[in-house]
Protein backbone atom coordinates (compact mmCIF):
# COMPACT_ATOMS: atom_id res chain seq x y z
CA UNK A 1 0.00 0.00 0.00
CA UNK A 2 2.81 2.73 0.89
CA UNK A 3 4.36 1.66 -2.49
CA UNK A 4 1.13 2.16 -4.49
CA UNK A 5 0.77 5.85 -2.92
CA UNK A 6 4.42 6.83 -3.42
CA UNK A 7 3.96 5.61 -6.99
CA UNK A 8 0.77 7.82 -7.09
CA UNK A 9 2.35 10.79 -5.47
CA UNK A 10 5.77 10.77 -7.78
CA UNK A 11 3.12 10.16 -11.40
CA UNK A 12 0.75 13.29 -9.76
CA UNK A 13 4.03 15.18 -9.25
CA UNK A 14 5.25 14.37 -12.71
CA UNK A 15 2.13 15.46 -14.64
CA UNK A 16 1.82 18.61 -12.73
CA UNK A 17 5.66 19.48 -13.43
CA UNK A 18 4.52 18.29 -17.74
CA UNK A 19 1.57 20.89 -17.17
CA UNK A 20 3.50 23.80 -15.38
CA UNK A 21 6.54 23.33 -18.22
CA UNK A 22 3.68 23.76 -20.95
CA UNK A 23 2.01 26.60 -19.47
CA UNK A 24 5.03 28.53 -18.91
CA UNK A 25 6.51 27.54 -22.37
CA UNK A 26 3.39 29.40 -23.97
CA UNK A 27 3.66 32.46 -21.85
CA UNK A 28 7.68 32.95 -22.64
CA UNK A 29 6.97 32.56 -26.51
CA UNK A 30 3.86 34.32 -26.25
CA UNK A 31 5.26 37.35 -25.12
CA UNK A 32 9.28 37.59 -25.32
CA UNK A 33 8.49 39.20 -28.34
CA UNK A 34 5.70 41.35 -27.48
CA UNK A 35 6.51 44.91 -26.17
CA UNK A 36 4.66 43.13 -22.30
CA UNK A 37 7.51 41.98 -21.01
CA UNK A 38 7.68 38.32 -20.82
CA UNK A 39 9.93 38.33 -17.40
CA UNK A 40 7.57 40.03 -16.04
CA UNK A 41 4.72 37.29 -17.16
CA UNK A 42 6.50 34.56 -16.10
CA UNK A 43 7.41 35.97 -12.28
CA UNK A 44 3.42 36.51 -12.05
CA UNK A 45 2.40 33.37 -14.10
CA UNK A 46 5.20 31.15 -11.83
CA UNK A 47 3.91 32.58 -8.73
CA UNK A 48 0.04 31.78 -9.45
CA UNK A 49 1.41 28.03 -10.04
CA UNK A 50 3.17 28.07 -7.07
CA UNK A 51 6.31 27.14 -8.84
CA UNK A 52 9.58 27.66 -6.81
CA UNK A 53 12.20 29.79 -7.45
CA UNK A 54 14.68 27.46 -7.35
CA UNK A 55 18.49 26.89 -9.16
CA UNK A 56 16.88 24.29 -11.78
CA UNK A 57 13.53 26.95 -12.62
CA UNK A 58 15.48 30.02 -12.85
CA UNK A 59 17.72 28.18 -15.30
CA UNK A 60 14.79 26.48 -16.44
CA UNK A 61 13.29 29.87 -17.70
CA UNK A 62 16.34 31.10 -19.51
CA UNK A 63 16.25 27.97 -21.53
CA UNK A 64 12.99 28.34 -22.76
CA UNK A 65 13.70 31.94 -23.50
CA UNK A 66 16.84 30.47 -25.61
CA UNK A 67 13.92 28.63 -27.64
CA UNK A 68 11.65 31.59 -28.22
CA UNK A 69 15.22 33.10 -29.68
CA UNK A 70 16.06 30.18 -32.26
CA UNK A 71 12.02 30.85 -33.43
CA UNK A 72 14.14 34.24 -34.51
CA UNK A 73 16.88 31.84 -36.55
CA UNK A 74 14.00 30.65 -38.05
CA UNK A 75 11.87 33.31 -39.58
CA UNK A 76 15.41 35.38 -40.68
CA UNK A 77 17.29 32.40 -41.40
CA UNK A 78 18.21 34.86 -44.32
CA UNK A 79 19.25 37.61 -42.15
CA UNK A 80 22.38 34.65 -40.51
CA UNK A 81 24.63 34.86 -42.80
CA UNK A 82 27.94 35.97 -43.77
CA UNK A 83 27.01 37.93 -46.17
CA UNK A 84 25.25 40.23 -43.87
CA UNK A 85 27.89 40.97 -41.43
CA UNK A 86 27.09 44.71 -41.58
CA UNK A 87 23.36 44.12 -39.59
CA UNK A 88 24.91 41.84 -37.41
CA UNK A 89 27.80 44.76 -36.59
CA UNK A 90 24.69 47.08 -35.87
CA UNK A 91 23.38 44.45 -33.70
CA UNK A 92 26.21 44.61 -31.83
CA UNK A 93 26.77 48.15 -31.48
CA UNK A 94 23.00 47.80 -29.55
CA UNK A 95 23.93 44.87 -27.83
CA UNK A 96 26.96 46.71 -26.06
CA UNK A 97 25.29 49.51 -24.05
CA UNK A 98 22.80 46.84 -22.05
CA UNK A 99 25.51 43.80 -22.24
CA UNK A 100 27.85 46.34 -20.45
CA UNK A 101 25.21 48.29 -17.42
CA UNK A 102 23.85 44.83 -17.15
CA UNK A 103 27.50 42.86 -16.22
CA UNK A 104 28.51 45.80 -13.81
CA UNK A 105 25.17 46.23 -12.07
CA UNK A 106 24.12 42.22 -12.24
CA UNK A 107 23.91 42.13 -8.15
CA UNK A 108 21.28 45.07 -8.50
CA UNK A 109 19.65 44.47 -10.97
CA UNK A 110 18.54 40.70 -9.39
CA UNK A 111 17.32 42.97 -6.13
CA UNK A 112 14.90 44.95 -8.14
CA UNK A 113 12.53 41.83 -8.77
CA UNK A 114 9.27 41.95 -7.36
CA UNK A 115 5.66 41.95 -8.14
CA UNK A 116 5.65 45.48 -7.22
CA UNK A 117 7.80 46.94 -9.42
CA UNK A 118 6.67 44.75 -12.09
CA UNK A 119 3.02 46.06 -11.95
CA UNK A 120 4.92 49.85 -11.94
CA UNK A 121 6.93 49.20 -14.86
CA UNK A 122 3.75 47.63 -16.78
CA UNK A 123 2.25 51.14 -16.05
CA UNK A 124 4.76 53.06 -17.20
CA UNK A 125 5.51 50.95 -19.85
CA UNK A 126 2.04 51.49 -20.91
CA UNK A 127 1.64 55.05 -20.86
CA UNK A 128 4.67 55.73 -22.46
CA UNK A 129 3.58 53.79 -25.84
CA UNK A 130 0.54 55.73 -25.42
CA UNK A 131 2.48 58.75 -25.66
CA UNK A 132 4.84 57.73 -28.22
CA UNK A 133 1.67 56.57 -30.42
CA UNK A 134 0.20 59.86 -29.75
CA UNK A 135 2.45 61.84 -31.74
CA UNK A 136 4.49 59.10 -33.67
CA UNK A 137 4.05 60.00 -37.59
CA UNK A 138 5.82 57.70 -39.74
CA UNK A 139 7.33 60.00 -42.91
CA UNK A 140 8.64 58.88 -46.16
CA UNK A 141 12.35 59.01 -45.06
CA UNK A 142 11.48 56.31 -42.06
CA UNK A 143 13.43 53.32 -42.30
CA UNK A 144 11.48 50.06 -43.13
CA UNK A 145 14.41 47.91 -43.82
CA UNK A 146 16.20 46.68 -40.85
CA UNK A 147 19.47 46.80 -42.88
CA UNK A 148 19.42 50.39 -43.45
CA UNK A 149 19.46 51.28 -39.58
CA UNK A 150 22.78 53.21 -39.12
CA UNK A 151 25.44 52.67 -36.63
CA UNK A 152 23.75 55.61 -34.36
CA UNK A 153 21.01 54.62 -34.41
CA UNK A 154 21.56 51.16 -33.44
CA UNK A 155 23.14 52.64 -30.81
CA UNK A 156 20.65 54.62 -29.50
CA UNK A 157 18.21 51.82 -29.80
CA UNK A 158 20.98 50.14 -27.52
CA UNK A 159 20.89 52.95 -24.85
CA UNK A 160 16.82 52.52 -24.57
CA UNK A 161 17.28 48.65 -24.04
CA UNK A 162 19.53 49.34 -21.00
CA UNK A 163 15.65 49.92 -19.35
CA UNK A 164 14.77 46.32 -20.21
CA UNK A 165 17.00 45.52 -16.95
CA UNK A 166 13.99 46.71 -15.04
CA UNK A 167 11.41 43.72 -14.79
CA UNK A 168 8.60 44.66 -15.96
CA UNK A 169 9.64 47.56 -18.57
CA UNK A 170 9.74 44.62 -21.23
CA UNK A 171 13.20 44.16 -23.39
CA UNK A 172 10.72 43.99 -26.50
CA UNK A 173 9.04 47.03 -25.88
CA UNK A 174 12.13 49.57 -24.63
CA UNK A 175 14.04 48.67 -28.26
CA UNK A 176 10.50 49.08 -29.93
CA UNK A 177 10.28 52.38 -28.56
CA UNK A 178 13.75 53.20 -29.00
CA UNK A 179 13.83 52.24 -32.55
CA UNK A 180 10.31 54.35 -33.12
CA UNK A 181 11.76 57.69 -31.64
CA UNK A 182 15.18 57.44 -33.81
CA UNK A 183 13.46 56.71 -37.07
CA UNK A 184 11.97 53.33 -37.76
CA UNK A 185 8.60 52.32 -38.65
CA UNK A 186 6.63 50.37 -36.73
CA UNK A 187 7.61 46.77 -38.84
CA UNK A 188 11.13 47.65 -38.92
CA UNK A 189 11.11 48.30 -34.99
CA UNK A 190 9.84 45.19 -34.79
CA UNK A 191 12.07 43.56 -36.38
CA UNK A 192 14.98 44.96 -35.13
CA UNK A 193 14.12 44.27 -31.81
CA UNK A 194 13.59 40.41 -32.85
CA UNK A 195 17.31 40.72 -34.17
CA UNK A 196 18.58 42.39 -31.26
CA UNK A 197 17.41 39.35 -28.89
CA UNK A 198 19.56 36.66 -30.59
CA UNK A 199 22.72 37.99 -29.05
CA UNK A 200 21.12 39.43 -25.41
CA UNK A 201 19.40 36.10 -25.02
CA UNK A 202 22.74 34.06 -26.40
CA UNK A 203 24.73 35.83 -23.91
CA UNK A 204 22.45 35.74 -21.04
CA UNK A 205 21.45 31.70 -22.06
CA UNK A 206 25.24 30.95 -22.08
CA UNK A 207 25.76 32.43 -18.69
CA UNK A 208 22.83 30.47 -16.97
CA UNK A 209 24.01 27.59 -18.33
CA UNK A 210 27.39 27.42 -17.09
CA UNK A 211 26.16 28.73 -13.29
CA UNK A 212 23.27 25.82 -13.58
CA UNK A 213 24.74 23.54 -15.46
CA UNK A 214 24.15 20.80 -12.39
CA UNK A 215 20.28 21.58 -12.40
CA UNK A 216 20.10 21.82 -16.41
CA UNK A 217 21.47 18.45 -17.04
CA UNK A 218 20.20 15.58 -14.89
CA UNK A 219 17.89 12.91 -16.36
CA UNK A 220 14.92 13.89 -13.76
CA UNK A 221 14.56 17.22 -15.45
CA UNK A 222 15.08 16.31 -19.06
CA UNK A 223 12.18 15.74 -19.98
CA UNK A 224 10.52 18.88 -18.14
CA UNK A 225 12.98 20.47 -19.68
CA UNK A 226 12.51 19.79 -23.21
CA UNK A 227 8.54 19.84 -23.19
CA UNK A 228 9.18 23.80 -22.11
CA UNK A 229 11.69 23.95 -25.12
CA UNK A 230 9.47 22.75 -27.59
CA UNK A 231 6.16 24.66 -26.86
CA UNK A 232 8.57 27.41 -26.44
CA UNK A 233 9.71 27.31 -29.53
CA UNK A 234 6.33 26.72 -31.62
CA UNK A 235 4.46 29.46 -29.93
CA UNK A 236 7.28 31.93 -30.25
CA UNK A 237 7.68 31.14 -33.73
CA UNK A 238 3.56 31.85 -34.57
CA UNK A 239 3.93 34.73 -32.42
CA UNK A 240 6.60 36.21 -34.66
CA UNK A 241 4.69 36.17 -37.61
CA UNK A 242 1.24 37.21 -36.42
CA UNK A 243 2.63 39.72 -34.81
CA UNK A 244 4.19 41.49 -38.09
CA UNK A 245 0.59 41.30 -39.53
CA UNK A 246 -1.00 42.58 -36.81
CA UNK A 247 1.31 45.95 -37.39
CA UNK A 248 -0.08 46.10 -41.08
CA UNK A 249 -3.17 47.02 -39.81
CA UNK A 250 -2.51 47.99 -35.78
CA UNK A 251 -0.41 50.51 -33.89
CA UNK A 252 1.06 49.72 -30.74
CA UNK A 253 -1.83 51.34 -28.47
CA UNK A 254 -3.76 48.15 -27.72
CA UNK A 255 -0.56 47.37 -25.99
CA UNK A 256 0.07 50.25 -24.13
CA UNK A 257 -3.80 49.87 -22.83
CA UNK A 258 -3.06 46.28 -21.96
CA UNK A 259 0.00 47.10 -19.96
CA UNK A 260 -1.83 49.57 -17.87
CA UNK A 261 -4.69 47.44 -17.28
CA UNK A 262 -2.67 44.32 -16.15
CA UNK A 263 -0.33 46.64 -13.86
CA UNK A 264 -3.50 48.17 -12.17
CA UNK A 265 -5.03 44.78 -11.72
CA UNK A 266 -1.50 43.39 -10.41
CA UNK A 267 -1.24 45.92 -7.82
CA UNK A 268 -4.97 45.64 -7.01
CA UNK A 269 -4.39 41.76 -6.65
CA UNK A 270 -1.26 42.11 -4.14
CA UNK A 271 -2.64 44.33 -2.47
CA UNK A 272 -5.29 42.59 -0.53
Amino acid sequence: MLMLQSFFILHVGFFVDILQSIIMGIVEGFTEFLPVSSTGHMIIVGDWLGVKQDNFIKAYEIIIQFAAILAVVLNYKEKFSPKKIDLWMKLAVAFFPLGLVGFIFAKQVKELFSIEIVAIMFIIGGVIFLMVEKYYKPKEHFIDDVEKVSYKQAFWIGIAQIFALIPGTSRAGSTIIGAMLVGLTRKASAEFSFLLAFPVMCATTGYDIVKHRHELFTDTNFTVLAIGFVVSFIVAYGTIKLFLQFLQKFTFVSFGIYRIIFGVALLAYYAQ
